[in-house]
């Protein structure tokens, strides 16, 4: 019987894997320009940890969580985001004491059921930073400014963000009473529990995918009107530290992002080099959510990048990205000596130089078109005559030329 990969998941094949590699070492480069250290979480969380910290009314949490009773009758489930387990670390190993900022990344898969599309699987990939302790505009900046100079580092151009704030307890208190009683003759016709779920935090309605209630709330009340004085100070610091850093943004105040503990800053990267604007990632400000998890009250603001929808642009825009890596040299054994010829790869693999072989030791015609194959910039033969008089056939795959070597001048001929 043949099997294939579940839907929603794909295979990142050798041809493939370099890119891959390729952006995930470049966002390791920029966060630790800025001072970031890795963390690595457990594929799987106890379910509670998503429940408080994302929100039992979102669509996550309500419909795409991959949910589980282990053999110990423990409710589990697989990561849908990466952020919560990163908190549930820093809260269970104490990363961070009173008045101390912690700075944490992570690349890590993460499950969804939802609807496969292009750039969104069920098994997704997501990198991310997390800054905690810090509660001011320039930690904001910070974040934005690094996932706008990891992008940028990509070759991605026409970088912009859009940008709100969700204000503070009070604002927040008052958009929802405002919302909930402009959005009040477009919900009586909802379902139930759509309209309790949206009732429970009527900010979610500025983020449905409904398009009736989309085309109802294009009219809501505007949250900046309801921003208290400490917030708009800080929301407007914001925008001044960004045109310092030279980030275009542009003010969003629908923008409220489809996860329950974001509080204050909201933003989206977006680029626009395909033509029309094209989302790449978003995040924000969570000031609660350490404590809605067990911790000290701490401020924090973060960010979570898809890499397959990173991919999907760059190769979009036409951006060169890394092939697959090839092999310095082919060794074409023709001797049954193979003892010999295991000793001059091991020169050759302990000198650094990739070398790759045919373990069946077959025709010289087939060893041949292997080496081309590879992409090796060099065959190198070994046959009986060349361990008689020491002197290895070194032939350039691409010009045809052929040299004999001396076996001790070997490594210095492959590498010059």
């Amino acid at each position: 019987m043949k099997f294939q990969a579940p839907k929603g998941t794909q295979d990142v094949l050798p041809s493939f894997a370099a890119e891959w590699n390729w952006l995930e070492t470049s966002f390791r480069n920029t966060c630790e320009r800025f001072g970031y250290g890795e963390i690595r979480t457990p594929v799987f969380e106890d379910t509670g940890l998503f429940l408080a910290g994302i929100g039992e009314g979102t669509d996550i949490v309500h419909k795409e969580m991959y949910t589980f009773t282990d053999r110990g009758g423990r409710s589990i489930t697989l990561k849908p985001e990466g952020t919560a387990p990163a908190i549930r670390a820093y809260v269970q190993h104490g990363l961070g004491a009173p008045g101390q900022i912690t700075r944490l990344y992570y690349v890590t898969p993460a499950y969804r059921y939802e609807r496969p599309q292009k750039g969104r699987l069920r098994e997704h990939h997501q990198c991310g930073v997390e800054l905690l302790g810090a509660s001011t505009a320039d930690a904001d900046a910070e974040v934005i400014d690094l996932t706008v100079r990891f992008y940028r580092g990509l070759g991605l151009t026409g970088i912009g963000v859009r940008l709100n704030s969700l204000g503070g307890e009070q604002c927040r208190a008052g958009y929802r009473k405002a919302l909930l009683k402009f959005a009040e003759p477009v919900l009586k016709n909802m379902p139930e529990e759509f309209r309790e779920r949206c009732e429970k935090n009527p900010l979610r309605m500025l983020d449905s995918k409904d398009e009736s209630l989309q085309k109802a709330m294009r009219d809501a009340p505007n949250i900046q009107e309801y921003l208290e004085p400490e917030s708009k100070e800080q929301f407007d610091a914001l925008q001044d530290l960004l045109k310092t850093l030279d980030i275009p943004f542009t003010l969003e105040p629908r923008l409220v992002r489809g996860l329950d503990y974001y509080t204050g800053t909201v933003f989206e990267v977006q680029t626009d080099m395909l033509g029309a604007q094209n989302a790449l990632c978003g995040g924000g400000r969570y000031d609660k959510l350490v404590e809605l998890i067990g911790g000290p009250p701490t401020p924090a603001v973060g960010v979570g990048i898809g890499i397959e929808r990173a991919l999907m642009m760059v190769n979009a825009a036409k951006i060169h990205t890394p092939e697959a890596p090839r092999p310095d040299a082919f060794l074409v054994a023709l001797t049954n000596n193979r003892i010999e010829v295991a000793k001059i790869v091991k020169t050759l693999r302990d000198a650094m130089i990739a070398v790759e072989t045919d373990p069946e030791a077959r025709s010289a015609k087939s060893q041949f078109r292997r080496a081309d194959k590879s992409g090796a910039k060099f065959a190198v033969v070994i046959g009986d005559d060349e361990l008689a008089s020491r002197h290895a056939t070194v032939k350039e795959l691409k010009t045809g030329s052929v040299l004999k070597v001396a076996f001790e001048l070997l490594v210095t001929h492959l590498k010059g």
